[in-house]
């Protein structure tokens, strides 16, 4: 086999919903890969008729090639985990999920427990690791309720540049939702990063609280405003191609060339 004909492992993994890639170099590296009946070191890179397994599962029918590139909306409510399972045994958004016949479906990024609004989930892991990756700038917007008096000085603050206990983060815009001037006004920021609790961090070091968080948007998908709380969409062919797109990946997944399925919602 070729150099040319060979990705890395854990990208190949990544494709075919194994994990995110953080996750599967671990995993590779505690040896719980095997090709071709070999242990898999970090590194290895490996060709389209290999046969690749985890804990002595092989990858799903679709092998190294991966299955089907499918992106789900969800509309996240508060009191839901960003987590497969929760010590605590909260509830997590993977609950509510439709099942998969081959591969898992994957967070693209998080929200804490006490925010809603807009999380996508993918079946390509490589997809959600290149949309997370601050290499590719995608924006998230948010819907913040502020609880305090926001002045103009605060707002040029927070755009210009604040330094947090992980580094300096600013917004990239602030704008007013709401006119009131009172001390429960509506704000929606920009930010093309993912740091955690950020939005709540940034608007705290200000001397005010994020009493409501909502995400809108994440990339160039805005969060449907007849998508109620706990429910679902598959985004289309052409959205998944966009977003692929955007991250430099190709159609290797078949996502805009096979049927996406239709449109389903959960309660």
């Amino acid at each position: 086999m070729t150099q040319d004909s060979s990705e890395k492992l854990q990208k190949v993994l990544a494709r075919a919903g194994a994990g995110s890639r953080r996750e599967l170099e671990r995993v590779i590296e505690q040896g719980r890969v095997r090709v071709n009946g070999r242990v898999a070191a970090l590194g290895d890179r490996v060709g389209p008729d290999a046969k690749v397994s985890i804990d002595g599962r092989a990858l799903g029918r679709h092998g190294v090639a991966g299955p089907e590139r499918r992106v789900l909306l969800y509309h996240k409510p508060e009191g839901e985990v960003t987590a497969r399972r929760d010590p605590e045994r909260r509830p997590t958004v993977f609950q509510r999920l439709p099942k998969l016949r081959n591969g898992r479906w994957i967070a693209i990024g998080r929200l804490d427990i006490n925010s809603s609004g807009l999380l996508l989930f993918t079946t390509d892991g490589e997809l959600a690791n290149r949309l997370m990756h601050p290499r590719y700038e995608q924006i998230r917007d948010y819907a913040v309720r502020i609880y305090g008096a926001v002045t103009q000085e605060m707002i040029g603050a927070l755009t210009h540049g604040v330094t947090l206990d992980d580094g300096l983060a600013r917004f990239d815009s602030v704008e007013a939702l709401s006119s009131t001037e009172g001390v429960n006004d509506w704000y929606r920021v920009r930010l093309t990063e993912g740091r955690r609790r950020e939005v709540r961090r940034l608007w705290e070091s200000q001397g005010v609280t994020v009493s409501r968080l909502i995400r809108v948007r994440y990339g160039p998908v805005e969060l449907p405003s007849g998508l109620r709380q706990g429910q679902h969409r598959y985004l289309n062919a052409d959205e998944v191609a966009e977003l692929a797109r955007l991250v430099g990946l190709a159609d290797s997944a078949g996502s805009a060339k096979r049927r996406q399925p239709r449109r389903r919602r959960r309660g």
